[in-house]
């Protein structure tokens, strides 16, 4: 058997792919048969760390400013949202059904019957499978939890937490306004609910080691979720973080070592678990860096690249419970 053979024999097989982790694209297609995307959607939320009732000024790397929409006037309803987005990818992308994506700020900060109101405005649209919805650990209530349970009985249900870093003098740096603490609280609290959760982590936070980065992956391997996102930290205009990188106070992680962290930290993390996103860049008008971020599809064939050449791939070195891989 040649090396590329074993190497792809080796790969789990429910991926039915010909990557090297286990892409969204992929877990959509093998759960529905189907293209499905997802739709953003801004409802108009806050934030408790904008708002004063955690902090304010909001995390450090967060401009405030909200999704497009609501930089050119009243936002459109959220049935108009899902049409608008719904008639993009249907003939673009021939996408054959759509997650509602509540993504902007906190989605589940707010009074218990306006949040359903838009939960279940967002499913009464024609094909839309389920729901994504942003949020924070210290957001998420009882009652909300027993709501999206009792959504997630009829349709795909995914929660999005905002971590960023596992360490708790980093929340501190970043002005997140939760500890490592409320973050584990509220992954147990959605265990066992039919909710699927995601992750999202920051690759390159100042103070923030390879070991340290890498660290925050070993404590979520270990936790019952099902997605992650990641991507390198963005520095825009106007924001705190962006105030620091133009007084020389930060410097950004290069493309490489970006590139070979995310690699670092795929390789640990359980096989069955969903990559949702590996890169993003920030709005162009305040985009200050990393240069290389923009080029979204460059960082990900690095990313392809720097597996094949240590011919390894998701997983390979994850650790169950201290059994081994």
């Amino acid at each position: 058997m040649s090396l590329i053979n074993k190497e792809v024999s080796l790969r789990p097989a429910f991926w039915n792919n010909s990557k090297r982790y286990y892409d969204l694209k992929s877990f959509w297609r093998n759960s529905f048969g189907c293209k499905v995307y997802k739709l953003p959607i801004d409802a108009g939320f806050t934030c408790p760390n904008r708002n004063g009732q955690v902090a304010t000024g909001g995390c450090i790397y967060c401009d405030g400013r909200g999704s497009k929409l609501r930089q050119v006037g009243p936002l459109p309803s959220v049935t108009e949202q899902i049409a608008k987005g719904k008639a993009y990818y249907t003939t673009h992308r021939q996408a054959g059904k759509f997650i509602a994506y509540f993504q902007t700020f906190t989605n589940t900060y707010g009074e218990l019957e306006h949040l359903q109101g838009l939960y279940d405005e967002a499913l009464a649209s024609p094909d839309v499978l389920g729901l994504s919805i942003g949020t924070r650990p210290d957001c998420l209530p009882a009652t909300v939890l027993d709501l999206l349970e009792k959504q997630a009985k009829t349709h795909h249900v995914w929660l999005e937490l905002g971590l960023q870093s596992i360490h708790d003098r980093t929340m501190t740096f970043l002005n997140r306004g939760h500890s490592r603490e409320a973050f584990i609280d509220a992954v147990g609290r959605i265990q066992g609910r039919g909710i699927l959760l995601c992750v999202h982590i920051i690759v390159g936070l100042p103070g923030e080691t390879r070991q340290d980065i890498v660290e925050t992956a070993r404590v979520l391997a270990g936790l019952p979720i099902q997605g992650i996102k990641m991507h390198a930290l963005l520095a825009l205009r106007g924001t705190a973080l962006g105030n620091m990188y133009e007084d020389g106070a930060i410097t950004l992680i290069s493309k490489e070592e970006y590139v070979t962290t995310v690699c670092d930290i795929l390789e640990i993390l359980p096989p069955e678990l969903v990559i949702q996103r590996l890169t993003a860049d920030g709005y162009k008008d305040i985009f200050l860096g990393p240069a290389w971020a923009v080029n979204k599809m460059d960082v990900l064939n690095n990313i392809d690249g720097e597996l094949k050449r240590r011919q390894t791939w998701q997983g390979c070195r994850y650790v169950k419970e201290g059994k081994g891989p």
